[in-house]
């Protein structure tokens, strides 16, 4: 039978808890492998409608997306105070974003002009990274081109780490073609500082390139906080797939997810043969099975 003195106590503790603040879903904090979205993969959708978009993302049960686009203080041609009032209405987080070097662009919010304004917008947006996420072709066309964009890199760094901000760089499949007889990955691994830049290995990319991701977690231990989940299709083509439908790994990649350092992941995929809504929910519902 319940005590008197325990049933007070319960009853207290129930009526302090029906007290307490309830905490938003957009401001819980993120687990470290809640499966994120990087919105590059529904680009078209958000040509024609980003707040439809983005919620139609949330109902698939992504809680976490990363950006991209940044120019003139906004994102898809919104200002990034209205996109962030998007995504608190969806339930979603943005802890990471892709922002471009600035060479050839000539837009604000690029490392070499407007950084100051891009880090502030991304502490609004409650980044945890800024990723560097594609060169044009006349920004990396040469070794000294990548050496200097080392030194932009460590500059960038520091001042992202000045705002609780860490930098990463994001691959594609043209860092890993010789070029002047050295790996332009490693170039940049070896000439910027492992506090100041961090990296989000693409694991489509490099693979389609013919390196292990193993190698480089072996290599470069705790380098690599980001990751983007990619398969390729079983084929000549060497196509995208819906992650877990195609020819990578994913299973002894995870497995070393602590020596590489890995803290998220977004799911990617530049195109697709079915409705990129259903390829991405393929993807989620994938994830969500294996045991990491």
């Amino acid at each position: 039978m319940t005590s008197r003195r325990k049933f007070l106590r319960d009853t207290s503790l129930l009526s302090a808890a029906m007290l307490l603040p309830q905490i938003p879903a957009w401001a819980r904090k993120l687990a470290p492998y809640d499966i994120g979205l990087q919105l590059y993969t529904v680009r078209n959708m958000l040509e024609k409608d980003v707040s439809g978009t983005l919620a139609r993302v949330a109902s698939l049960g992504y809680r976490q997306v990363e950006l991209y686009g940044y120019m003139n203080g906004g994102y898809f041609g919104l200002a990034a105070k209205e996109i962030k009032s998007i995504l608190i209405r969806n339930n979603l987080r943005a802890p990471s974003g892709h922002y471009k070097y600035g060479l050839i662009d000539d837009f604000q919010g690029t490392i070499r002009n407007g950084w100051e304004k891009a880090i502030e917008d991304a502490k609004m947006m409650g980044h945890e990274y800024m990723t560097i996420g594609w060169l044009h072709p006349e920004e990396r066309n040469s070794i000294d081109r990548y050496k200097k964009l080392s030194e932009w890199l460590n500059m960038a760094g520091q001042q992202c780490q000045a705002a609780g901000i860490q930098l990463c760089y994001h691959n594609h499949d043209f860092e890993f073609q010789e070029l002047e007889g050295a790996l332009p990955y490693d170039i940049l691994l070896e000439n910027t500082e492992p506090g100041l830049l961090k990296m989000e290995l693409d694991m489509y990319w490099i693979v389609k390139a013919g390196y292990d991701p193993l190698a480089y977690f072996d290599k470069h231990p705790g380098r690599f906080p980001l990751w983007h989940i990619k398969d390729m299709e079983k084929s000549p083509e060497r196509f995208f797939a819906e992650v877990g439908y195609g020819s990578i790994d994913f299973a002894s990649i995870f497995a070393q997810k602590k020596k590489a350092g890995m803290k998220r992941y977004f799911v990617e995929q530049d195109e697709s043969r079915r409705n990129m809504f259903e390829s991405i929910q393929m993807s989620r519902e994938y994830l969500l099975k294996m045991e990491f």
